[in-house]
């Protein structure tokens, strides 16, 4: 799992960008929608040029621009991105710096929104993070992915076919869905934990082994992350809540905020879940720790209950193996067998008396 830790950049001069992710390997490619109620226009692998000539076309002043942004490591085309939407330069070092936690702001007619997308491994015990971040401004909307993924897939074919309401609404409807689909993924992820720990609840009862604490701390600290992913995110959709009566804040239609709303409640439903997974990961390591001192408990009642037999055998034994010439019955014919039978019906009369007091 790529845990989350703030790295600090080299900062040389005042505007230095530096992405802190790992996905380098393909180019960074640019995708454009422009849509209505009535058309949409698609372009792909778009330049930065086309994207500049779209927003300044003043037939399309009220046309919704999607442009999503696949690749954060070519800093100079973010960086122009950047201008060319005129926002802060820690905006563009927000987007770029992948380590950093959730987080919404408002600067004037400019939201940012920057989240984690999570989901699991192939190998189950790891989970797979990228930061997906989004810039709403007039009726555009960017959004920066560290690769190309399907998360978006189907809102482009609902685009595509004017299907729903999406085409009917501004892009701040728009941004709604791409979180929302974004934390379908959280749903994903939690699902494929859930079953693991349904498991783990069983194995715990019959694996003794030390593997099996080690599985339920791995799930435990994903589950942890996924928690310290997702409070963020819910403190965030909190405060846009509170936007709703800001009269210098417009970026929103008051209509829309209902849908936001949907999220925030979204993001209390998965805690909840996580809380109980947590809760049965502890139930699951608390019964294994409870059933191996059970087990050694046992044991060591078996250890001592065959000790206490012995202890009287060998103290018998120990009166007659002393070296003294006179001695009673030593010169007892059948003294050895005498010996013999009174030991064994002590043995007997122990685990008797023991059975009777439920010892054993």
């Amino acid at each position: 799992m790529r845990k989350i830790k703030y790295k600090k950049g080299r900062k040389t001069q005042p505007n230095f960008y530096e992405y802190t992710g790992v996905h380098r390997t393909h180019p960074v490619e640019m995708q454009l929608f422009v849509y209505d109620e009535n058309r949409y226009e698609e372009y792909q692998k778009v330049q930065l040029k086309k994207v500049d000539d779209e927003l300044k076309d003043k037939r399309q002043v009220n046309d919704v621009k999607w442009l999503n942004i696949h690749g954060l490591h070519d800093l100079e085309l973010i960086k122009n991105v950047g201008n060319l939407l005129q926002v802060e330069p820690y905006i563009i070092g927000d987007i770029l710096n992948t380590t950093r936690r959730t987080k919404m702001e408002e600067l004037n007619d400019t939201l940012f929104f920057s989240i984690k997308s999570i989901l699991p491994e192939e190998d189950l015990y790891s989970v797979r993070v990228e930061q997906i971040s989004f810039i709403l401004k007039e009726n555009l909307l960017v959004s920066f992915q560290e690769k190309k993924s399907d998360f978006f897939t189907h809102i482009r074919e609902r685009i595509r076919t004017n299907s729903g309401i999406v085409c009917k609404k501004k892009n701040d409807y728009l941004l709604y869905l791409l979180l929302d689909a974004v934390m379908e993924n959280f749903y994903i992820t939690i699902e494929n934990y859930e079953d693991r720990i349904e498991a783990l609840m069983v194995e715990s009862k019959t694996n003794h082994r030390q593997d099996v604490l080690i599985r339920i701390e791995n799930n435990r600290e994903n589950l942890n992350f996924l928690k310290r992913s997702i409070v963020p995110l819910r403190d965030a959709l909190f405060s846009l809540k509170s936007f709703k009566d800001d009269t210098d804040y417009d970026g929103i239609e008051v209509a829309n905020y209902t849908f936001f709303a949907r999220l925030h409640q979204k993001c209390l439903e998965l805690l909840e879940q996580i809380d109980y997974d947590l809760n049965s990961l502890d139930s699951a390591s608390h019964f294994h720790f409870s059933a191996q001192s059970q087990r050694m408990n046992e044991i060591m009642k078996t250890l001592t209950v065959v000790s206490v037999v012995f202890i009287p055998l060998t103290f018998i034994v120990g009166v007659y193996g002393m070296n003294f010439d006179y001695m009673p019955e030593l010169r007892w014919q059948n003294g050895y067998f005498l010996v013999l039978f009174f030991m064994l019906l002590i043995v007997v009369g122990m685990v008797f008396y023991f059975k009777k007091k439920r010892w054993f």
